[in-house]
């Protein structure tokens, strides 16, 4: 089955959108709540780690979509990360 190269980045792009917006949004709560004591570390280890082979398999590949996803996924975990480690921290202290 022939997929048009139109249709097919559509779905890449679209793909991008809908996981890279869970993340946003998981910082926007984080930040408005100051707590991310629900979001597991080891959730954010075996994502980040699937989100780097994925970057890997994209360069190999040369698709840009597959690249920029993960590497906007990849910041934005680091942010999440950021922010649980800080918050955390703060939690304990009190």
């Amino acid at each position: 089955m022939e997929i048009d190269g139109t249709l097919l980045t559509l779905l890449g792009v679209s793909a991008g959108i809908l996981i890279l917006s869970g993340w946003v949004e998981q910082i926007y709560k984080g930040y408005k709540t100051k707590s991310l004591k629900d979001v597991s570390k080891f959730l954010m280890i075996f994502i980040s780690a699937g989100a780097s082979l994925w970057l890997i398999y994209g360069i190999i590949v040369s698709d840009v979509y597959i690249i920029g996803t993960n590497i906007a996924g990849i910041i934005l975990m680091m942010i999440v990360l950021g922010m649980k480690r800080r918050y955390d921290v703060k939690l304990k202290v009190k």
